[in-house]
């Protein structure tokens, strides 16, 4: 019954906790506080003094954050106890409250997730959170290297070099830069130094690679890789990053939840009886928005099998082939009839183009979660 549980928030931070709780029958300002290690040992502590107070369950909370998914697990670990980690974009705020503390804090989300308005995130399990890191660490190295070699292109152009004969970073580009010599030592060294950044970086990322797909050749993901692969645009890596991050895919019922987690359903201004529609909202998972959207602009060739791809769906069952066929068959008319048809501007288009590959990539990924038995899925 609820009237026996015990409801505890953690306002949680890098070095302590604020901790409120409240027991049946109390009111929000008779919450109990106070502060507590974030260590083990002060979790440990706060966890085993609430179950002395509580005459029955307990229910623990806490906003996703800098702390991930630890608190979670080691609060999981004691009997009578569940925790939950909530979504700090969901949970409702008043524009007028200006006083912020964290004893405040602590207690308003008690309050909150008593009555029940806060919004619950599905925790990945410990080996999914760690492919997920991996495929996250890589994307931070390469925006590294972006950065990297930005950084030299504008301390050429402030010397006075500017690259006129095709693509930066292409590899005669390359040899240029290898040849070229500044006159002041100071400049020279510091030229050296930004080339010499640069190859770590890019070191960086190749080492990433190797070990994502080493990651790949591993079950679950192994099939699970194997199947987005067939779509045009996805290679290993893209496959990595959509499935490390949409980890448990049976929480979205329907395609349209799962665009919607992504942030690719436009935004929406309903005033009187004037309907407005805006761009999308971008109020979601930026890692597979960016993947899909990149893989979007695949589709405004028209539809074939190119080798790389043929090479890639060696051995994948016929059903998820035909799906990725009538993908590419669909997206490369609707790009079209976008730019053509409606005028729509390429980008535009691009991005309504990723949210319909959202629906069948889903269609992939929640027929592989529905069949327990992975011979099935492949025969």
């Amino acid at each position: 019954m609820i009237e026996n549980i015990t409801h505890v928030a953690l306002d949680d931070h890098k070095k302590r906790h604020q901790v409120a709780v409240l027991l049946p029958g109390m009111d929000r300002e008779e919450a109990i506080t106070w502060r507590i290690e974030n260590t083990r040992a002060g979790i440990g502590k706060m966890v085993r003094k609430v179950l002395k107070m509580a005459p029955g369950d307990v229910r623990f909370c806490y906003e996703a954050g800098p702390n991930g998914y630890v608190l979670l697990r080691q609060i999981s670990e004691f009997d009578r106890v569940s925790c939950v980690v909530v979504a700090p974009s969901k949970t409702p705020r008043r524009s007028g409250d200006r006083v912020k503390t964290d004893r405040r804090d602590a207690k308003k989300l008690v309050s909150l997730f008593r009555a029940g308005e806060l919004k619950s995130i599905v925790p990945p399990l410990e080996e999914e959170e760690a492919v997920r890191d991996l495929c996250r660490c890589r994307k931070a190295a390469q925006k590294r290297v972006t950065a990297s070699r930005h950084q030299v292109d504008k301390f050429l152009m402030r010397n006075g070099y500017v690259y006129r004969d095709g693509k930066n970073w292409t590899r005669r580009y390359r040899e240029l830069l290898r040849s070229l010599k500044f006159d002041d030592w100071r400049r020279e060294r510091t030229f050296q130094a930004y080339l010499f950044g640069i190859e770590q970086d890019e070191d960086r990322v190749k080492r990433l690679d190797l070990e994502i797909v080493r990651a790949a050749e591993e079950e679950p993901y192994r099939t699970l890789v194997g199947f987005v692969r067939c779509f045009r645009g996805l290679d290993t890596l893209s496959a990595m990053i959509l499935t490390s991050e949409l980890y448990a895919i049976g929480r979205f019922t329907t395609a349209p939840s799962l665009m919607g987690f992504v942030g690719m359903v436009p935004s929406e201004d309903t005033t009187s009886w004037d309907p407005h529609r805006g761009p999308i909202t971008k109020a979601g998972n930026e890692h597979v928005r960016r993947i899909l959207v990149e893989a979007a602009k695949h589709y405004r060739h028209p539809a074939r099998v190119s080798k790389a791809l043929t090479q890639r769906r060696k051995g994948q069952p016929d059903w998820v082939i035909a799906i990725a066929d009538k993908a590419q068959i669909r997206l490369h008319q609707k790009y079209w009839r976008l730019v053509m048809g409606k005028g729509k501007h390429p980008n535009v288009a691009a991005i309504a183009v990723a949210r319909e590959l959202v629906g069948f990539v889903w269609a992939v990924l929640i027929q592989a979660a529905t069949t327990a038995n992975i011979e099935e899925l492949v025969a």
